[in-house]
């Protein structure tokens, strides 16, 4: 964090990097059943329940799973950054505003 750069920027540029982030998220969040229909589809003509075993017991499968969760860590980190700056914030309101109150004493 530089700051030599308003703590509202750095809010404003932490949260649009958290929305990015979110976003890939939801989206293998809620691409999941359709990975899992289209991959079950390409075993063919075979019953749903030892498609779906043969797929999510798949290294490609795995690999989604991984990068789904690495993705929702990513945007939880970066939501984390954003509190942070939000806690900076008040911290600094705080205090300023405690000073204030001291040099009218």
């Amino acid at each position: 964090m530089r700051n030599d750069v308003p703590i509202s920027e750095q809010y404003r540029l932490a949260a649009l990097d958290w929305v990015t982030q979110d976003a890939t998220a939801r989206l293998l969040e809620e691409g999941k059943t359709t990975y899992l229909a289209q991959r079950k589809a390409a075993l063919g003509d075979i019953p749903d329940s030892k498609a779906e075993k043969l797929v999510k017991s798949s290294p490609d499968w795995a690999d989604y799973i991984k990068k789904m969760v690495a993705a929702k860590t990513a945007a939880n980190r970066q939501k984390v950054e954003v509190e942070f700056l939000r806690m900076r914030f008040m911290e600094r309101n705080s205090e300023e505003a405690t000073n204030r109150a001291e040099r009218r004493m």
